[in-house]
């Protein structure tokens, strides 16, 4: 599953991932079965005949050899598109590793796959475990080079699927955990399948009725066998050798017309006619963000034109329809995807370093947009008297103790955690939803928070003086919203009345001696039934007029409010 060119159709990139995943599952199903190894060789032969018969099943061999030539004969055709090898190492590594792995794999797709069929041979796993371990470490050890290499190159295709998920961040620790598990537990799985078969056929007689029980190849099958191998990576080879012979002949052919791209302050590159934007930044080191390889997915890559708008080809329906979905304007192309004919000038619009799904959140919401949004500030109530007695360390693991916790409550709301100051949060509601459904996941994380600060106070009882107190202000109102920054400290926030006002709001909660403080405003959009608190009207700093307020002293007398569950990446 290696990353396409940016010139590749969709067709084309739908068909390689398709088939990359169908490699992906064969090969984890191998590594399923190799660490079945680590409870026995019967255990590691009965999952095999499950697995084993699906793969070797005529339909099964069809899906899994279609699969295999699609996937090279579309690798190849992308090297020869390529029009500078210039690459995140990410990439880098997936291209070489893939190229690796036809050549690690046709010795054992003709001793296994091959004979088969040919031959009738089908060995036991307690054959080939001492083969590979005892008869032939060798080749033992090119298997299992096979395996990694094979398993690497899927992951990181798999990666620049699922990374762009809003999910994937939240379980982005789990999914490298098993990437990295799997493998070790299938090569232990071998090692122990490895010395158990070993050691059972080392009786005597074992392993000359063992060979007797199994249709073994002769010596003039098995030559060829590996002949046919051995003839078919020389013809590997050569099909990559005339892919980049080709490349290069086209290569030379499109530099004779070249073009020039002007950046922003006033820098200008020269690159041949037929490479896309993002080609030419990485050609000439232009730092420029991309996130999933060209394939017009991720939108990162994105650009304004400031000049030669005019003779640009039309976005094509995959370019189209993601510029669509992140709301970009007229003069917004995907670099990936726009190879210009005549000079153009660009103005990336996404900072490098920034999330995948960041950049899908909307490329209104990067330039920064004005909208109604709910606002929530909390503060730790005398918290530096806490720090004083103790440890930095343990002021540390306090607050990050803190900060997981009560961030966890307002993801679980649907909000977003933007800012952690000393031992304040700020969040916000309402980046994708309307402002009385922002209002209620406020709420409803307000209670949240409050009963994981609770939790959190009994889990540190002992090292506590007194329990952990919070004070909580929400108000809904305007605010421009947007990624601020620099490089990868750009991150979602938003400033204006609505926000300062918020924090006032939360400042209040000391004079009140109370845990939540809200807007009227706040409350009439979520439907909050308020008749049993306190109305107060106060004046907030730098705001002329008096606000309406609702005071709260505990969060836990909130009526319950509904709120939605899925959270918002930004």
């Amino acid at each position: 599953m290696s990353a396409p060119p940016t010139g590749q159709s969709a067709l084309a990139r739908r068909a390689r991932f398709a088939s990359g995943l169908v490699l992906f599952t064969f090969v984890t199903c191998h590594l399923v079965n190799h660490a079945t190894g680590l409870v026995s060789l019967d255990a590691m032969e009965t999952v095999r005949r499950v697995l084993g018969g699906l793969w070797r099943s005529v339909p099964g061999t069809v899906v899994l050899a279609t699969a295999a030539l699609v996937h090279l004969g579309l690798a190849y055709w992308a090297i020869y598109h390529r029009r500078q090898w210039r690459m995140p190492a990410a990439e880098a590594w997936q291209l070489l590793l893939g190229l690796a792995v036809p050549l690690l794999v046709i010795d054992h797709v003709a001793g296994t796959i091959v004979a088969h069929y040919q031959y009738g041979f089908d060995p036991s796993y307690r054959m080939l475990a001492y083969y590979f371990w005892e008869a032939r470490p060798d080749r033992g050890l090119m298997q299992s080079i096979l395996v990694l290499v094979a398993w690497s190159h899927g992951c990181i295709g798999i990666s620049y699927w699922l990374r762009l998920k809003p999910w994937f961040a939240r379980h982005a620790a789990v999914l490298c955990a098993i990437a990295v598990l799997l493998p070790v537990l299938a090569l232990l799985g071998f090692a122990q399948a490895g010395r158990e078969a070993t050691a059972a056929l080392r009786e005597p007689g074992q392993l000359q009725a063992l060979a007797r029980s199994i249709r073994l190849l002769s010596q003039a099958e098995q030559k060829i066998v590996f002949d046919r191998a051995d003839r078919l990576k020389v013809a590997v080879v050569g099909l990559l050798v005339l892919t980049l012979v080709a490349r290069a002949w086209r290569m030379r052919r499109e530099s004779r017309a070249s073009l020039r791209i002007t950046y922003p302050g006033g820098r200008s590159v020269n690159m041949p006619r037929g490479l896309s934007v993002l080609e030419c930044s990485r050609r000439e080191r232009i730092p420029h963000a991309s996130v999933c390889g060209g394939r017009a997915r991720c939108s990162t890559c994105r650009v304004r034109v400031t000049a030669g708008g005019a003779q640009l080809p039309p976005p094509s329906a995959d370019e189209a329809s993601l510029l669509k979905r992140v709301h970009a304007g007229p003069q917004v192309r995907l670099a990936c995807q726009l190879r210009p004919v005549a000079d153009l000038g660009v103005i990336p619009l996404i900072p490098v370093g920034v999330d995948p799904a960041v950049a899908l959140s909307g490329g209104s919401r990067m330039a920064g947009e004005e909208r109604e949004l709910v606002v929530l500030f909390a503060d730790l109530r005398g918290f530096t008297r806490i720090s004083e007695s103790r440890m930095p360390y343990d002021v540390v693991f306090l607050l990050n103790r803190y900060f997981e916790v009560t961030g966890s409550a307002i993801e679980a709301a649907g909000g977003v955690a933007n800012q952690f100051t000393g031992d304040g949060i700020m969040a916000l509601f309402g980046i994708v939803s309307a402002p009385q459904e922002a209002a209620r996941q406020a709420l409803a994380a307000a209670r949240g928070m409050q009963e994981a600060l609770a939790a959190l106070s009994a889990e540190l009882a002992e090292e506590l003086p007194e329990p952990l107190r919070l004070g909580i202000g929400i108000h809904v109102g305007p605010a421009v919203v947007g990624h601020m920054g620099r490089g990868v400290a750009t991150y979602l926030t938003a400033v204006g009345d609505t926000v300062n006002t918020a924090s006032r709001l939360q400042d209040a909660t000391k004079r009140f001696s109370c845990q939540l403080i809200v807007s009227r405003t706040l409350a009439e959009r979520a439907g909050l039934d308020v008749a049993g608190f306190a109305h107060e009207e106060i004046t907030v700093r730098n705001r002329d007029t008096p606000i309406a307020v609702i005071v709260i002293p505990e969060v836990a007398a909130l009526p319950q409010v509904p709120a939605s569950k899925a959270p918002v990446t930004a």
